[in-house]
């Protein structure tokens, strides 16, 4: 499968869950707090299908011509004037048209130099990183209101491709992995994955390390919200989610200072 298709398979993926999720809630569930400070679940899906309006019909022709984000505030105003219902029939809507319009999209397409949420990159760096973010927003709904899901999967590895794709950032800044050391994540549960850092002047990601100075035991999905800084570091490392071993002290400090984004 060619990395386009595998791209636009995870976000059907994605919004195939949250249409299933969005349709299953009731009442007071909309007006829940998510694990995003400024909405509520109902706000969470505002923001996910806002987006997508907005980068419906557009197509960068360089990394000069970003989307009409300018049109979001209208989408958004909107969209929140909407029941629950309301809003994930319209959202299902937007998601089925955008699932089409990038299947008639040629591979070479996605290859084309685009602006992204993290600085210049292509259009398929783009939309992998829109997986990311539905991936991410239907568990900051789900995990308040306690309906868990399925964490893995291949549009899980893809969410958190976004995260390894800054590991040497959140060893080297975030966590201050001093120079000459090295770090080892041990990420288990619905995704297993092996990431090694060392600094030698900067961190950076290796292969392998054999001996590193400290080795991050993380449950994936802790991992996750650890890093998007969605959850307070001492409930999984209360529950046992997150530990370490190796040098105890910077496992602690560690644990407590993943956060890169939100």
């Amino acid at each position: 499968m060619s990395q386009p298709q595998l791209i636009i398979d995870n976000l059907k993926a994605c919004w195939a869950s949250c249409k299933e999720f969005y349709g299953s809630l009731e009442g007071d569930q909309w007006q829940v707090q998510s694990h995003c400070p400024d909405w509520t679940v109902h706000g969470v899906l505002v923001h996910q299908v806002s987006v997508e309006q907005a980068l419906s019909g557009w197509l960068p022709e360089s990394v000069e011509t970003p989307p009409p984000f300018g049109d979001i505030a209208g989408y958004v105003s909107a969209a929140t004037a909407m029941s629950g219902p309301e809003l994930t029939a319209f959202a299902a809507e937007v998601w089925d048209g955008r699932a089409a319009q990038l299947e008639a999209l040629d591979d070479e397409v996605f290859d084309r130099g685009s602006i992204t949420p993290v600085g210049p990159g292509t259009y398929g760096r783009f939309m992998a990183i829109r997986e990311f973010d539905h991936w991410m927003h239907e568990r900051d709904c789900r995990t308040p209101l306690e309906m868990p899901t399925d964490n893995g999967g291949p549009a899980a590895e893809m969410a958190l491709n976004e995260v390894h794709l800054s590991i040497g950032y959140i060893a080297g800044k975030k966590v201050g992995l001093p120079d000459g050391a090295s770090m080892h994540f041990d990420i288990t549960g619905a995704v297993e994955r092996d990431i090694y850092v060392q600094v030698e002047g900067r961190a950076r990601e290796v292969d392998h390390v054999e001996n590193p100075t400290v080795t991050l035991h993380c449950d994936s999905m802790a991992f996750m919200d650890l890093t998007c800084g969605r959850i307070d570091p001492e409930g999984p490392i209360a529950a046992g989610l997150v530990t370490w071993s190796g040098d105890a002290e910077l496992g602690a400090h560690a644990a407590r200072n993943l956060r890169f984004t939100m």
